[in-house]
């Protein structure tokens, strides 16, 4: 509302002099006429709406006045005065929009010449560089024809459906924008193609109102130099569809190993998805599933605009991808792209990617290396139990910095899920969750000597199967302290020592140490304490870190400092704040 008020203010300070020297100066002047001989009729039309809220009355005022004065006019000093006040208010007013939006504003006729975006290095704690993003822009240029229809579709499909319509904008999209920016809110999307290529080829990413508005002018003015053609041949070109990857020609290559022109209905489809998160939407990135839903969306947005039939947007959906292997100079991958995701988020893809940032992480690559190796050799040693995959995640407690991330067997293998970082996936954790049990136990007059039954027992809730826990090895073993009853992982006195605590209260204490999957407690029973709940690792990091740090949990960190192309400092992590969850002696 205060942007409201000042603009209201400027409006107001400019319009009180221009409207009198409009009406009321030519009265006074004309009250003022003597003996004069050569006379001017002049009929002046002012006409004004005024509208009031209140009484929703919507009135016309038609004002029209003759006035008589000569060419020989006495001059006042405080007309003088407003005229020239006015004239030097319309003139900032007029410079000021100069300034604001045309000073400096690119020519759209330099959408053919494209800077060298700056490198991003992603670095462990000790300066070794583990992944450089967009060292160089991949892109080979293809003329529109050379692209296959349906890319073209899906893109204007998932983009900007009325791309041969309108005029380079949005009317709904840069209103919203506007708005949200009045409102003190992050300027959204909306964007149309044409302003998308405006802001990739010709204006810096941030996200401000003053860049909105410039985008805005840019392209109206690409549109009338371009054809609509050209416009999306440009654009197809030069947007980023993730990695090193600028145009389609080179997603194409990167993805799919063939060239754009043989790009099939499916796989047109998911490249199209990726300009407007390709860090999000990535089939190789942290969550594939992403890319695949992305993908889906596309078609059923083709579908919708009659691009295509709804049997061939299913066909499409249900084709098996097959990607092209990447080979790419990157150490300890899963953290890699965990951390590449957080920077988005925060920053956006856009300056992440081209930016120039140099970001020191947590990471400390000689242990990284080492838990890879321990990983790769353990889980070969029970690949005769068809366990192929195993993931590792190491923490300073006391800080939460994130040391080594191991999200798989191999990366790079595809064909087993390699990609997919299980540090972050819904897994059960079995007995490694018995430990919040006994804690909240410890919180609530038990203590380590308390004597628990370990014999045969069966729970009755009514509308539900009667639950009978029993323990690994199939054996009681009679009365038990609680300590041993933890340390052995019987199962039957943690459902008992979990019946006394109260499911409820246990899934408040896992929140408060770092669990938020957790988040519909009907969900779960008495066999939450054997592992009935999913949980990620880092969760499970997090709240074992309560008991490392005396009872206080302290959040998980993976990146130390972030400077700019510059060398300043965006971001430094100086301080580990700590949140008291129980007693240090539990």
């Amino acid at each position: 509302m205060k942007l409201w008020t000042e603009i209201a203010s400027v409006l107001v300070a400019i319009g009180k002099p221009v409207y009198w020297i409009v009406f009321k100066w030519p009265k006074w002047q004309g009250n003022r006429i003597r003996n004069t001989k050569k006379v001017k009729n002049i009929k002046i039309i002012y006409s004004a709406r005024k509208k009031s809220r209140l009484k929703n009355i919507l009135k016309k005022i038609y004002l029209v006045k003759t006035i008589q004065f000569s060419i020989k006019i006495p001059t006042p000093k405080l007309p003088k005065l407003n005229l020239a006040l006015s004239v030097f208010g319309i003139l900032t007013l007029v410079i000021g929009i100069y300034v604001y939006v045309f000073r400096g504003l690119p020519s759209p006729t330099t959408l053919t010449t494209k800077p060298v975006p700056l490198t991003t290095h992603i670095r462990d704690r000790n300066g070794t560089t583990l992944y450089k993003l967009y060292k160089n822009e991949n892109r080979t240029m293809v003329s529109l024809p050379e692209i296959p229809l349906f890319v073209r579709q899906a893109t204007i499909a998932i983009e900007d459906k009325e791309f041969y319509r309108h005029s380079g904008f949005s009317v709904t999209g840069t209103v919203r924008a506007f708005w949200r920016n009045l409102n003190g809110k992050p300027v959204e999307g909306g964007s149309t193609i044409t302003q998308q290529l405006v802001k990739t080829a010709l204006l810096s990413p941030e996200r401000t109102l003053q860049r909105k508005v410039r985008e805005l002018v840019l392209a109206i003015a690409v549109e009338l130099l371009y054809s609509k053609d050209q416009i999306l041949e440009m654009y197809l070109n030069r947007v980023s569809y993730g990695g090193e990857s600028y145009g389609v020609e080179e997603a194409a290559q990167s993805y799919f190993n063939k060239a754009a022109r043989d790009l099939t209905l499916s796989e047109a489809a998911l490249l199209a998805g990726l300009p407007a998160s390709p860090t999000t939407f990535s089939p190789f990135g942290a969550r594939p599933e992403l890319a695949k839903s992305r993908q889906k969306e596309v078609l059923r947005r083709m579908s919708e605009d009659k691009f295509i039939t709804w049997e061939q947007a299913q066909k499409a959906s249900e084709e098996t991808l097959v990607f092209a292997t990447p080979r790419i100079d990157i150490k300890a991958p899963h953290f890699v792209m965990y951390v590449k995701e957080l920077l988005a988020l925060k920053y956006g893809s856009e300056a992440v990617e081209q930016g120039g940032l140099d970001i020191t992480t947590s990471l400390d690559l000689d242990l990284q290396e080492k838990v890879q190796r321990i990983v790769f050799n353990e889980t070969a040693k029970v690949a005769y139990l068809r366990i192929g995959n195993g993931a590792a995640l190491v923490t300073n407690p006391t800080t939460g910095e994130i040391l080594a991330m191991v999200g798989s067997r191999d990366y790079f293998d595809v064909a087993h899920d390699g990609n997919v970082n299980v540090t972050r996936a819904l897994r059960q954790p079995g007995s490694s969750i018995k430990p919040v049990n006994y804690a909240l136990a410890l919180m609530h007059n038990f203590t380590p000597g308390t004597l628990i039954e370990d014999a045969p027992i069966t729970y009755k809730t009514p509308g539900q199967p009667n639950y009978s826990p029993v323990n690994y090895d199939g054996k009681w073993h009679g009365k038990v302290p609680l300590r041993t009853a933890l340390g052995s992982s019987y199962n039957i006195p943690a459902v008992k020592v979990l019946a006394a605590n109260g499911v409820d209260n246990m899934i408040a204490l896992a929140q408060e140490m770092g669990i938020t999957t957790w988040n519909d407690p009907s969900r779960f029973g008495l066999s939450l304490t054997l592992g009935g709940g999913e949980v990620t690792m880092l969760d499970m990091a997090t709240a074992y870190g309560v008991f490392a740090n005396s009872g206080s949990k302290v959040n998980l960190h993976s990146i130390l400092i972030i400077r700019d192309s510059n060398g300043k400092i965006l971001e430094k992590l100086s301080e580990y704040p700590a949140t008291k969850v129980m007693d240090s002696k539990i």
